[in-house]
């Protein structure tokens, strides 16, 4: 008997004893941002966990994965805890920026990185400053034809009962920007307008932007556009469009400003969607943020 309360005092003492250990290692997809972080939790004696990046409580499971939008030094903290004793780990990671303007569309059926182009500065900074102010937020891809393009970026679309939708924006256009070898290949991303009669100089809406999944294309149908809308169709651009389509009657009349580079299957999947006598989606589908990545 006196050997059994001899063994449980000792467990009972180890137990109070024992604290927390906080240990973590990572696995990073890339250097350069967008750049996702996959922890593998080693802690020990621990029962929660809560895991800060920058001094920001970020998550509480176990083991979460998290994304970085922006370069530089980053603190990654994990906190173990085991009642009131706790422990903490902090590590530094350091990312690089990307070599071109780049911004994540998250959407509700998947996320899309598009490139901005630095040919056309006025489109590419006045979508980054709206992405900054959170304009974008909680609009919706209002007009999707499939074959064609999904369009979005209209603020009246907030309401998703609104019978104005597709008319607004922030209040002003943007001045056509129209670039050789700049056209629309499926995935491209380009600026909505008024029609020529109303805006004969083709000015962009200060918002609203589509983006092409168009249908297959060939040499011959680039040809016969070049000869009636002046596009200059390099070997490359030709090579693009007869890889994956696009809407090459849209070219020189529409300013093409971006492309995505990773998430072309989530236009299709947008485009794929059901929709009603106006091409609107019979269920919203929508733009839950645009981050500049930088």
């Amino acid at each position: 008997m006196k050997h059994l309360l001899g063994t449980l005092l000792i467990v009972i003492l180890l137990s109070a004893c024992s604290r927390p250990i906080a240990k973590f290692t990572y696995d990073l997809s890339d250097e350069v941002i967008p750049s996702s972080i996959e922890v593998i939790n080693e802690s020990s004696d621990a029962e929660e966990y809560t895991w800060y990046v920058d001094g920001k409580q970020q998550s509480t499971d176990f083991e979460p994965q998290m994304v970085f939008y922006n370069s530089g030094r980053h603190e990654i903290m994990l906190e173990a805890k085991n009642g009131k004793k706790s422990n903490i780990l902090k590590q530094e990671i350091i990312l690089k920026a990307p070599e071109v303007c780049l911004v994540q569309i998250e959407t509700s059926e998947g996320n899309m990185t598009i490139q901005l182009f630095d040919e056309t500065p006025l489109h590419r900074d006045n979508f980054l400053k709206l992405a900054n102010e959170g304009f974008y937020t909680g609009t919706l891809f209002h007009r999707v034809i499939k074959g064609f393009m999904i369009q979005g970026g209209d603020p009246l679309s907030k309401d998703s009962s609104s019978n104005a939708m597709g008319t607004g924006g922030p209040g002003y256009t943007i001045p056509a920007e129209f670039v050789d070898g700049l056209y629309h290949v499926k995935g491209y991303l380009a600026a909505a307008r008024q029609g020529d009669g109303v805006n004969p100089e083709k000015k962009s809406s200060g918002s609203q932007f589509y983006i092409v999944q168009g249908k297959d294309v060939d040499r011959g149908t680039l040809e016969m556009m070049s000869s009636r809308t002046g596009a200059k169709y390099s070997e490359e651009i030709i090579a693009e469009y007869e890889a994956v389509g696009g809407t090459p009657f849209l070219d020189t009349q529409y300013t093409v400003f971006g492309k995505i580079v990773s998430g072309l299957d989530v236009v299709d999947e947008i485009a794929n969607m059901p929709t009603d006598q106006r091409d609107r989606p019979r269920d919203d589908i929508k733009i839950l943020k645009v981050t500049p990545i930088q």
